[in-house]
């Protein structure tokens, strides 16, 4: 079943790059129109502005640092503003933790990676819920992680934010259906970005596809798998799917 998003708006934060870009691109093959966030990477999101208008649908680049209420609000308003509306949300853009255990965690750190992780996808999620209230089927998709699964040592601050993320997402979910507006998780795995190269470095292992032999599938999970589960839930394809976790780790559970 070949899904379209013709006629909708998404936003993707941090969609500059990694994951984000291949959903913002993946949305916008689907026909959706897409407002590209980003913090820092403006010649990053320009390209992928250009890669999505060469697909014939409408996308500008928005400038947000998302651990920043205002700049939250604001953000939304000027998407608004600039498509029309609004009904799909895709609450993407993250930060590592530095891998220490929580006696080592400098507190400053932690309160930072919940703000990026947990606060900022309930704030952006706050201001976008009146307009997503008035697009009949709208969807809000958190990108959360396997981390949750595991809770791994030296990593308290992801854990615990990804941990507060999912729990928003099942609020929502329950709260917002009553108006049409579906909320999901999708959690990648360990995946071929920036994020997850450092990762697989800071775990012994200099060159991420020195994992594919080990990985399931014989490769490591790249964004777009990640973009494609997206890509069905926001869809007509998910007709009821609300509240639930989609895990993108090829079975490795």
């Amino acid at each position: 079943m070949k899904v379209s998003l013709e006629g909708r708006t998404a936003l993707v934060t941090g969609a500059s790059r990694g994951i984000g870009r291949a959903i913002a691109l993946a949305l916008a093959e689907a026909g959706a129109d897409v407002a590209v966030n980003y913090r820092r990477e403006a010649g990053e999101a320009e390209k992928v502005v250009a890669e999505i208008k060469a697909m014939g649908r409408k996308a500008k680049a928005y400038a947000a640092a998302v651990d920043d209420d205002a700049l939250c609000e604001k953000l939304i308003a000027d998407v608004v503003a600039d498509f029309g509306s609004l009904s799909i949300l895709i609450n993407n853009a993250g930060i590592a933790s530095r891998g220490n255990t929580v006696l080592d965690t400098d507190p400053a750190e932690l309160r930072r990676v919940l703000n990026v992780h947990a606060v900022a996808p309930a704030v952006i999620s706050k201001y976008a819920i009146p307009h997503l209230r008035k697009a009949g089927r709208a969807d809000i998709i958190m990108i959360s992680s396997v981390a949750t699964l595991y809770m791994s040592a030296n990593g308290a601050p992801y854990n615990m934010a990804k941990a507060a993320e999912e729990a928003l997402a099942r609020t929502i979910a329950k709260e917002e259906r009553q108006y049409g507006v579906r909320c999901n998780i999708v959690a990648p795995s360990l995946t071929v970005t920036d994020m997850g190269t450092k990762l697989a470095k800071a775990r012994g292992t200099a060159n991420i596809a020195d994992l594919d032999a080990s990985s399931p599938f014989g490769r490591v999970s790249v964004p777009e798998d990640v973009a494609a589960a997206c890509v069905w839930l926001v869809s007509d394809a998910n007709p009821y799917a609300n509240g639930q976790k989609i895990n993108i780790d090829g079975g490795n559970i």
